[in-house]
């Protein structure tokens, strides 16, 4: 459904705008602290220049996902009168009421003694004194950037109040579905909530602690969700745990949230936390959720035993804890991929998750399960915000179906899954919609003659009419009647064969996507809609729409959210910073990292470059901390460089320029190639597709190693002829690649060049080739040899 451009705020060079801003925040009341003549806790920004069915009853479902049944009599729909909302703000302080107080167990205090019970699924956010926009501690509260009209201004909710909310509305509705075997399972909302509550009362009785975390280390599952949904309620932080990682960076994860435990999925990522457990003091217990346990542990327990300690516990304390919850208080941990430093942990509220599921759904128009229900099928990471956004939280807001997809998805059986699923929203990051591309490139190259020609017709028709769409208004002309015949003759086909056939939204995040890709898919009738957010801002800012589509545009802000342009050149462009009640608390025991991010009025600095047109779109125009900047001075932003040279020659796979404090560009490329079906590593034979080009272009390679290196001269002399072309459309001599090497093998995920939502990991890169790169600057005469010839100026 939704995937985000999503940008860690993970600076390793400061840029000179950081240091103004230090400067400004050294001359201010920085909002991050507490100041005792804080009079509101609500701010308003500083004013800137197969086909899922309902479910009639209860599901089959085996015993270790059924509870008991709980009653929600007693819990509020979490909707509040206008007076109750006036005046709410933030408070870090004991609340002082006249009504009956909620006594909160021993082991589950936090800085809040006293509970108001009048809101029994969970605190009324209170008017105090002392509390910042901001925080580093995971037991503080921070004041919520609430707005006086429109969605800036709803009543805040926590976790536990939306879902209640939703299992009164969609109670009887599929909310989880998956596949074992051939057999179809499948859990209700009101089924998914018991076991939400029971997983809770077994991670109390296993010890957790608030404000501790629940370590979640495996493939999107419903016991997942369960996990982490659990751990919520439970007054503990949700923290899930990349399935990439090794034993050492599950540790450093699993300590800084000092995790109480860690909810593996199979032997392979239980014998990660066995390596470390012994440095993690706060661990008291490991779950593991799929297949049979190998060994027995002294606090090692099967899914099946982990939910029976919670089945028959009383509700009392669960609820007294699920009472004491505010909205702006944190419940979930979001780690960064640490590219260029330890991980830091994104402190996310009640309210930054239920609020923005809100406006993000607002946003895209989706439908209420009562007319329509939507279905999405959840296969990217659940450790990243964005998978967690669109396949727990937003879904849940209108009542919709997850089906989780099989652990293989990305080595080849998304496309099974969802043909048998058809989802009406699908998300994919870029290197999804390439691979799609490629091999539908290499399908049609295949087909007879008349079919080629009928989907070249067909395509230009498509991409035609979507682009005058694109640039008119509604009312603009009549759809052309050759787009009907193509419709029906092509895109339809299109459609169904790729499981797309009831989707109206598709999304692309996550990482950069070249306009080749876009127009592509377009020409099919099948507009890709881009995203742009990050881990801190919970997921989305902007996002395209049917209504308001632009290519290589991330669209406009969801509602309620602000953006403003820092430091603008005389292009318009400047830092992109965020405003809305979908901005994080802080970065967790990280209070230097947390005032690099924000502001002293409160505003997220992305790091992310970019532009506004005359109406409103957002343009990405580059990354502040990816900018080259070569010897000379010139700064030179590397993607449009690298997407040039990806267009000029199909072959290539990724591409990375090199020049930062360099006397010139260079650049490392590598060639498309086959995946491993088990590991998803690159292998050395070529792709179809790449087969196919290295014929019409004299080559008879079939591996990699047959042209890495420079060893296929007619590759190579093609590889060298589109270098030219994109030198030719240089604005200056030093945006000219001058050398460039084909790498043995392509870049990936284990490979350790690519993060999990398939972005280029450049530091990493670095020190992974730094020898080929440095004997591009061995000889520091301009490079203009035979073997590396320069365009005429």
């Amino acid at each position: 459904m939704f995937l985000f451009l999503l940008r860690d705020v993970t600076g390793a060079q400061l840029s000179l705008t950081h240091w103004s801003r230090r400067l400004q925040q050294y001359a201010a009341v920085t909002a991050c602290e507490p100041t005792a003549t804080s009079e509101a806790a609500v701010m308003e920004p500083p004013r800137a220049g197969g086909p899922l069915e309902s479910s009639s009853g209860a599901r089959d479902r085996k015993a270790s996902l059924e509870d008991g049944t709980v009653d929600t009599a007693n819990e509020s729909s979490g909707e509040e009168s206008t007076g109750e909302r006036e005046g709410e703000i933030c408070a870090h302080v004991e609340v002082a009421s006249d009504t009956e107080a909620t006594e909160v167990p021993a082991d589950q205090t936090s800085s809040t003694q006293t509970v108001n019970a009048k809101r029994p699924n969970s605190l009324p956010v209170a008017a105090a004194e002392g509390l910042g926009l901001c925080t580093s501690q995971g037991d503080a509260e921070v004041t919520l950037r609430m707005g006086d009209s429109g969605l800036a201004a709803e009543t805040p909710l926590t976790v536990n109040q939306m879902f209640v909310s939703a299992v009164e509305r969609f109670g009887d509705y599929t909310a989880l579905s998956w596949k074992e075997g051939e057999q179809q399972k499948s859990l209700s909302y009101r089924e998914y909530y018991k076991s939400c509550r029971t997983a809770a009362k077994s991670f109390l009785k296993l010890g957790l602690q608030r404000y501790h975390g629940v370590g979640i280390l495996g493939f999107n599952s419903a016991e997942w969700f369960i996990s982490d949904i659990g751990a919520i309620l439970a007054g503990g932080f949700a923290v899930g745990i990349y399935t990439t990682n090794s034993p050492e960076a599950c540790q450093y994860v699993a300590d800084n949230s000092k995790a109480n435990i860690i909810v593996v999925e199979n032997h392979k990522q239980l014998q990660k936390i066995l390596q470390v457990e012994d440095k993690l003091p706060h661990l008291k217990a490991i779950v593991q959720y799929k297949d049979e346990l190998k060994e027995k542990r002294p606090n090692l327990y099967s899914w099946a035993e982990f939910m029976e300690l919670g089945r028959d516990e009383a509700d009392a304390p669960l609820d007294a804890i699920v009472s004491s919850q505010k909205p702006n208080q944190c419940c979930t941990l979001i780690y960064t991929s640490g590219t260029t430093g330890q991980p830091k942990g994104v402190m996310l509220s009640h309210d930054n998750i239920t609020w923005t599921a809100l406006s993000t759904g607002r946003h895209v128009s989706l439908t209420d399960a009562t007319r329509a229900q939507e279905v999405v099928v959840s296969y990217l990471p659940l450790s990243h915000i964005a998978a967690q956004m669109v396949d727990i939280w937003v879904t849940m807001r209108v009542g919709g179906a997850t089906h989780f997809a099989q652990p293989d998805a990305l080595k080849g059986s998304l496309v099974t899954t969802l043909k048998e699923v058809r989802p009406t929203a699908f998300m994919g990051v870029p290197r999804v919609w390439e691979k799609m591309q490629e091999k539908m490139k290499s399908v049609g190259a295949k087909s007879s003659t008349v079919r080629r020609k009928l989907a070249a017709w067909a395509k230009d028709v498509g991409l035609q009419t979507n682009l005058t769409k694109m640039n008119q208004s509604e009312a603009a002309g009549r759809t052309p009647f050759s787009y009907k015949i193509a419709k029906q003759l092509v895109f339809k086909k299109v459609r169904k064969a790729l499981g797309l056939d009831r989707c109206s939204r598709c999304y692309t995040g996550a990482a950069p996507i070249t306009n080749d890709t876009l127009e592509f898919f377009l020409s099919l009738d099948i507009p890709l809609y881009e995203l742009y957010g990050m881990s801190e801002s919970t997921g989305p800012h902007t996002i395209s729409v049917a209504e308001a589509f632009k290519i290589a545009s991330c669209g406009k802000e969801i509602p309620g959210c602000k953006t403003k342009l820092h430091n603008q050149d005389s292009e318009g462009i400047g830092e992109i910073c965020f405003w809305g009640r979908h901005v994080f608390m802080g970065y967790l025991n990280m209070p230097d990292k947390t005032e690099e991010a924000l502001d002293a009025e409160g505003w997220l600095h992305s790091g992310d470059l970019g532009k506004h047109d005359d109406n409103g779109f957002l343009y990405i125009t580059g990354r502040i901390k990816e900018l080259i900047i070569t010897a000379g001075g010139e700064n030179i932003p590397p993607v449009p460089i690298e997407d040039a040279v990806k267009k000029a020659v199909p072959l290539i796979s990724n591409a990375m320029l090199i020049g930062d404090k360099r006397k010139f560009l260079s650049m490392l490329l590598t060639i498309k190639c086959q995946l491993n079906v088990e590991s998803g590593d690159p292998e050395d034979e070529l792709t179809p597709e790449a087969v196919e080009l290295c014929r019409k272009l004299g080559s008879n390679a079939t591996r990699v190693s047959e042209i890495a290196g420079g060893q296929d001269k007619a590759i190579h002399a093609a590889i060298q002829e589109g270098i030219n072309t994109v030198n030719k459309g240089a604005s200056s001599n030093a945006q000219r690649i001058q050398k460039w090497i084909i790498l043995d093998r392509d870049f990936s995920l284990n490979g350790g060049e690519l993060g999990p939502t398939m972005k280029l990991k450049r530091p990493v890169v670095l020190k992974m080739y730094k020898e080929q790169i440095e004997n591009f600057y061995k000889e520091l005469a301009t490079p203009t040899s035979p073997d590396f010839p320069l365009p005429a100026k």
